[in-house]
């Protein structure tokens, strides 16, 4: 499903267009029978003028759906069009023009139509149909929009969106579901306090299933808050397990069932599930990252390197991959190569105090210790603006070598209930406090 063109004349209907495209290719990834690009992969061709063959073989697809929306006042028309990609030859086309309040109709419409005519077995059970307030679902595409920038201040315009979406329509279930990605996403980079972010997040997506159950989404949302916040790891495990079952072709379920399971070192079966969300997007810059992210946790940080430097070939700005390149080049004493991919994080994501930690940990082992305490001192300047984990703080002084304060800040992180102390038992950071009673306590109550 290639990103629809706005032709509302409007560019700043950008968003809806984006949004139906996001919308359809859910609606597509219910169906038996269909493996679906997810959106991050397909995104990187808006406006492109490639030949439909080329996307094909890079996506490794055999149709391309391709199409257009326009918007006018409250009413709405699609275009679509399915496309035998590798021959490119057209197979079929329709035009479809609603009342924006009969928006999931249309979905659903268009859903089937394409499942009919690449002759995948659907039934009418697995499409959702129903209305939705426009204004609501206007401001939910919106709020999504938002969410896909993942920074502070996006997070907190889609928190605005998504509860706007829900005063408009208190039975919208995306909406509730949105917002608890919102939030989940805020708890996850540190930029919130985990008892701020994850028990919203929790309810949220509590609320979202009582309304919908067989949301995909808000089913990947709590597992989420279930590993990180509440360290249920078979609770967890089981909703991210129903989150496949209901929506096989949903990658970010499969990608962040494999993170559950690289943090309870069962690295083989996340690998596996990894690979299959990577199928599903493989353009996403996320998966390939953590990709590499999770051979560092297996600490095969030669694999891990190889795969990160891929992965920066293709998107050399991208902070994340620059982030865990550098913690793999400092566990094979390439200090001087870590600081340089954590300087290149650090240009994107400035005082993020996750690679402030990061740095302040090599410097330390590096014997660089007047550049490790300025590390530290930044992060507490930071503790005054803003929220700071208490676990980057212990990662500082554990470089250091300075185990009492290493340990009494990851008491601390408990306190805080960090989502980083999943990562405890693999952290090789803290080997040299791994065989204190104290951290074997720790890892006891994080429930290993």
């Amino acid at each position: 499903m290639l990103p629809l063109e706005n032709l509302s004349g409007d560019p700043s209907q950008e968003y809806f267009a984006d949004g139906i495209t996001d919308a359809l290719i859910t609606q597509l990834a219910k169906l038996p029978g269909l493996r679906v690009i997810s959106r991050t992969s397909i995104m990187q061709y808006k406006n492109s003028r490639r030949p439909l063959p080329d996307i094909a073989r890079a996506l490794s697809v055999d149709a391309v759906v391709e199409g257009s929306v326009s918007r006018s006042s409250n009413r709405v028309r699609v275009t679509a069009q399915l496309v035998d990609a590798r021959a490119d030859r057209h197979l079929w086309a329709e035009e479809y023009d609603r009342d924006l309040r009969d928006i999931l109709t249309l979905q659903s419409e268009l859903a089937r139509d394409i499942s009919e005519q690449v002759r995948a077995n659907i039934s009418s059970g697995q499409l959702r149909v129903g209305a939705v307030e426009p204004a609501a679902y206007e401001s939910y595409l919106r709020g999504r929009s938002f969410w896909n920038q993942r920074t502070p201040a996006g997070l907190n315009q889609a928190i605005g969106h998504f509860q706007r979406a829900i005063e408009l329509d208190p039975g919208y279930a995306e909406a509730y579901s949105g917002l608890a990605d919102a939030y989940a996403a805020l708890g996850y980079t540190s930029f919130s306090s985990p008892r701020d972010a994850f028990p919203r997040a929790r309810e949220l997506a509590n609320k979202a299933l009582g309304i919908d159950p067989s949301l995909a989404e808000a089913r990947a949302s709590l597992a989420y808050a279930r590993l990180y916040y509440d360290w249920d790891w078979a609770g967890a495990e089981q909703e991210f397990q129903r989150a496949i079952a209901v929506n096989p072709n949903y990658a970010t379920a499969y990608h962040w069932y494999s993170v559950l399971l690289t943090a309870r070192g069962r690295h083989e079966e996340a690998f596996s599930e990894i690979r299959r969300a990577h199928e599903l997007d493989p353009l996403s810059v996320s998966i390939s990252t953590d990709m590499g992210f999770e051979l560092y946790y297996a600490r095969r940080y030669d694999q891990a390197i190889t795969q990160l430097r891929s992965v920066l070939q293709t998107s050399p700005k991208f902070p994340l991959a620059h982030l865990w390149l550098g913690r793999a080049y400092e566990q094979k004493g390439m200090y001087r190569e870590a600081i340089t991919e954590f300087e290149q994080a650090g240009t994107s994501l400035k005082d993020w105090p996750v690679i402030i930690a990061a740095a302040g940990h090599a410097y330390g082992r590096w014997g660089h210790r007047s550049d490790a305490m300025m590390a530290l001192r930044r992060m507490n300047e930071l503790t005054k603006e803003e929220y700071v984990t208490p676990y980057g703080l212990a990662v500082i002084f554990a470089g250091l070598d300075d185990k009492e304060e290493a340990m009494s800040w990851l008491q601390n992180a408990y306190e805080d209930r960090s989502h980083w102390l999943v990562w405890l038992n693999l952290d090789p950071r803290f080997d040299n406090v791994r065989s204190d009673p104290r951290f074997q306590e720790l890892l006891h109550r994080v429930k290993f």
